[in-house]
């Protein structure tokens, strides 16, 4: 597949199930802080073989140490208002360029972040419900001080999935809890899990996450 122009750099992984002449369903993945586009692509492998996969680098260079960031922090759940509204900016032009460029099914195009990625997913899903069909919101948080108004009353049927460990040290689990509270106030379908895990993905987190795309892909939402 070829690679349009774009102000954010990404990889693309197409699946391994091809089918020629059919849109796919997509999944799109956010890295978290200090990392790049090559941070979730070990997830490939675990994923629903039907899948096109596009991970994206964030366009800030993390400014103590290695890899980027969507935003700088300055306490948790307040992202720098200028570089988290440029990050969401062109993350919106992205999205929207990768639809009109590859093969994407527009009913199954999904978002998966981590941390920082997570925030910027729900930066998106909750404004712009039309252009995404489902988040899965894992170890981060909803930026209810970004500025940003969210659609809580028109979120139509999209689907977010919280995962979030219990014993985080850096987003501590009481942020997905608050996630939950909102979104349990809307239409969205929406499901959520803890584990016993930190600041990290595990073995389980992982299984489930697969489980609910495929469901997704499948049609078979519960």
């Amino acid at each position: 597949m070829k690679q349009i122009q774009s102000s954010l750099v990404y990889h693309v992984i197409p699946p391994a199930i091809e089918k020629p002449g059919l849109p796919y369903p997509t999944v799109v993945l956010l890295h978290g802080r200090g990392t790049d586009e090559n941070d979730l692509l070990g997830l490939a492998s675990y994923l629903d073989k039907r899948l096109l996969l596009v991970s994206v680098r964030a366009p800030h260079p993390f400014t103590v140490g290695a890899g980027y960031a969507w935003y700088e922090v300055l306490e948790v759940g307040t992202p720098a208002a200028k570089q988290f509204a440029e990050s969401y900016d062109r993350l919106s032009s992205f999205l929207k360029d990768i639809r009109r460029e590859y093969p994407i099914d527009p009913s199954r195009l999904y978002l998966l972040g981590f941390s920082m990625g997570t925030v910027m997913a729900y930066a998106i899903a909750l404004t712009k419900p039309e252009i995404v069909n489902g988040v899965v919101a894992h170890s981060g948080y909803v930026p209810e001080n970004s500025g940003l108004k969210f659609r809580l009353d028109n979120l139509g049927p999209l689907s977010v999935f919280i995962v979030h460990g219990l014993h985080d040290p850096v987003i501590p689990v009481s942020f997905a809890r608050r996630a939950k509270e909102l979104l349990s106030q809307t239409s969205t379908r929406l499901t959520y899990r803890e584990y016993p895990i930190g600041h990290s993905v595990s073995e389980e987190s992982i299984r489930d996450v697969v489980r609910w795309l495929s469901e997704r892909i499948d049609g078979r939402e519960r």
